[in-house]
């Protein structure tokens, strides 16, 4: 009786499962996660002819235990490609909607997924704004919710100890003033893949085990707006080397030479060096800061 029941209503279940397929299809980046779904509805449907095989040839019902066992050996066995379903984001822990559930391969909720891909997050809803910034005065007068930034940025600090890396910029925005190395985020680059590239461009060091600390928002009164994603690091190989782009040196933290930095950086560089998280909204004229907005976090 029990397993007429269970074959009666089974199709269900199958149709569910390939609905649910169909609805991963309007997902990007849910190829593993639809492939997934396939496989669950394949194991599914051993299951049910196992047991309509059953039921038509008057098999004993207690086949449909080992019959069950097999399906459940044979889920487990393919757990890594039938299960990559997360509830929660990988990075920060924060708890998935049912798209990002369902779809996304990454398992990423949508503020770690935007950190990780910064250009693709800013081209999939743009919004024409225009915004005339020569005599802005205030960050209150920029609605930042629709802003969009012309450039993409990353900045990257390497500690060593009770030192940082910092570098003379020789050529570009910045020309002349102390920065962290790092640079633009090229096309099909994630954020922490563009800090990896542009330190070794700066500085001939290989970095890795990064951590993102912050993000600053910059609108220039000659109309240049740019999101730069900061990130911290103390790990690294190789020869510290002068480049044509910078003249890299080693400063003892306590001594880092805020008087020859940008403005901005005196204000949200030490609450970071203490642990805090950070988002910036910065107006600037040239290299001279007109309003800031700072807002800090406990990670």
């Amino acid at each position: 009786m029990i397993l007429e029941t269970i074959e009666r209503f089974y199709s269900w279940a199958l149709i569910g499962i390939l609905l649910l397929n169909l609805t991963q299809r309007k997902i990007p980046n849910s190829h593993k996660k639809r492939t997934a779904t396939l496989y669950i509805a394949s194991v599914l449907l051993l299951f049910q002819l196992g047991i309509i095989t059953i039921l038509t040839k008057g098999w004993s019902h207690y086949l449909a235990i080992p019959l069950a066992l097999l399906c459940v050996l044979i889920i487990f066995l393919l757990r890594k490609r039938a299960w990559p379903f997360k509830l929660r984001c990988v990075e920060c822990s924060a708890k998935l909607d049912f798209n990002h559930v369902i779809g996304g391969d990454e398992n990423l909720c949508k503020t770690c997924w935007e950190i990780a891909h910064p250009q693709q997050a800013e081209q999939e809803n743009p919004i024409e704004v225009t915004i005339d910034v020569q005599d802005v005065e205030s960050v209150e007068q920029i609605d930042w919710e629709i802003w969009e930034p012309s450039e993409i940025c990353v900045i990257t600090y390497l500690f060593d100890d009770d030192r940082v890396l910092l570098i003379d910029k020789k050529r570009g925005l910045g020309r002349g003033l102390v920065n962290a190395p790092g640079g633009h985020i090229e096309e099909d680059e994630t954020a922490m893949e563009a800090a990896i590239r542009e330190f070794k461009e700066e500085t001939r060091l290989d970095i890795s085990d990064l951590e993102m600390v912050g993000v600053l928002n910059f609108q220039f009164r000659d109309g240049l707006a740019e999101k730069a994603y900061v990130f911290f690091t103390r790990t690294y190989t190789g020869e510290l080397a002068e480049t044509d782009e910078a003249r890299s040196f080693w400063v003892p933290i306590s001594e880092i030479p805020y008087d020859r930095m940008w403005e901005d950086d005196l204000y949200w560089l030490p609450p970071a060096l203490e642990g805090k998280h950070f988002e910036g909204f910065f107006i600037f004229d040239g290299q001279t800061m007109v309003d800031k907005r700072i807002t800090f976090k406990t990670p």
